[in-house]
């Protein structure tokens, strides 16, 4: 049988101490590209591969957590995809729990990846307070993904949800429309005002509204960001004696769910009604869909916290906070208001 090849083997090959080889394996902070290629191409030549179990014992975990709220928005495949590219060559593997609907459940389900000694977690949108996202990144390395929060405790990485926002909203207005209503989140309004996502859209949505003298059409519907939630709130938005020629819903779920209501009340997209969405899945790229839609870079908000928490494991312990620009893809459901 051949000999399993060792890290020691590796430090031999490479020149460099067994504790430059760990530092590396472990993505650890402060590595100077140099090292890290001249250990890599050792790893590479040689084939060698972490022993888990021996790792398991001296502590190191070989897995990363990553946290959904759930599991059926198309915007979080190609957030896990940036993760786990994110990450790649390190000898980490990305683990996905589901968090549920609440706090609670929310806490639960950290704690069980926890129990599973995991290198470090991603918090993808969470609901709990931010003290106790900063106890829980007391004792593993945190990245809160989809929240503005400043903390010392943990990174944050987020889309600029206020410049999507109005970014939709003078696409639109820039097409005639005036009634621009909102399809929001009804978490929005409880517990983190100036961090989740949700509300900063909705206020940046009344701001722009106001600023291109439309305050007085301004008109929001407190749903939530599902197929679901965006055919009621449209069919709330229909009832008005005053309906609006244009629909921007704060998730591209939402707007799918928007445009269902719309051809369910006999009305054409965009002729009768303009519908824009957030978020840019491939849900809306699909040739018969063609969703105008806010691009905040799911796979770049991945990878960037795949990064740094990596660099949070390795060492770094001032905190980071990442805001990713996003864009706007205007496809066929706005139109110039007939």
């Amino acid at each position: 049988m051949t000999a399993r090849v060792t890290i020691a083997d590796v430090a031999r090959r490479a020149q460099v101490s067994t504790s430059a080889v760990s530092k590396v394996l472990r993505n650890a902070y402060g590595v100077s590209p140099a090292m890290r290629t001249r250990v890599r191409a050792a790893i590479d030549e040689l084939g060698y591969r972490p022993h888990n179990a021996a790792r398991a014992l001296r502590g190191h975990a070989s897995t990363l957590g990553v946290l959904l709220p759930d599991l059926r928005n198309p915007f979080f495949p190609d957030l896990i995809d940036g993760v786990t590219a994110g990450v790649g060559g390190t000898g980490y593997t990305v683990v996905i729990s589901q968090s549920g609907s609440g706090p609670e459940s929310e806490s639960r389900a950290v704690h069980a990846l926890i129990d599973q000694s995991v290198g470090g977690v991603v918090l993808v949108a969470p609901l709990s307070p931010q003290a106790q996202l900063e106890a829980i990144a007391r004792t593993v390395p945190v990245v809160v993904l989809g929240r503005h929060d400043r903390s010392p405790y943990y990174d944050a990485v987020f889309d600029d949800d206020e410049v999507g926002a109005e970014l939709v909203v003078e696409h639109l207005a820039a097409l005639g429309h005036r009634r621009i209503a909102h399809v929001a989140h009804r978490d929005a309004g409880r517990g983190h005002p100036d961090t989740l996502l949700e509300n900063l859209r909705a206020r940046a949505y009344e701001r722009a509204m106001i600023r291109l003298g439309l305050g007085h059409h301004t008109d929001i519907v407190w749903t939530s960001y599902s197929e679901e939630g965006g055919r009621q709130g449209t069919a709330e938005l229909l009832s008005r004696p005053e309906p609006p020629t244009a629909i921007f819903a704060g998730a591209d779920l939402a707007a799918i769910g928007a445009l269902a209501a719309l051809s369910e009340a006999g009305l054409a997209v965009p002729e009768d009604m303009s519908v824009a969405g957030y978020d840019n899945t491939w849900l809306a790229s699909l040739a018969h869909i063609s969703l105008t839609s806010v691009d905040q870079s799911a796979a770049d908000m991945g990878r960037t916290a795949g990064r740094l928490l990596l660099e949070r494991i390795g060492g770094r312990t001032a905190s980071a906070r990442i805001s990713i620009t996003p864009r706007l893809v205007p496809r066929r459901t706005t139109a110039p208001l007939s």
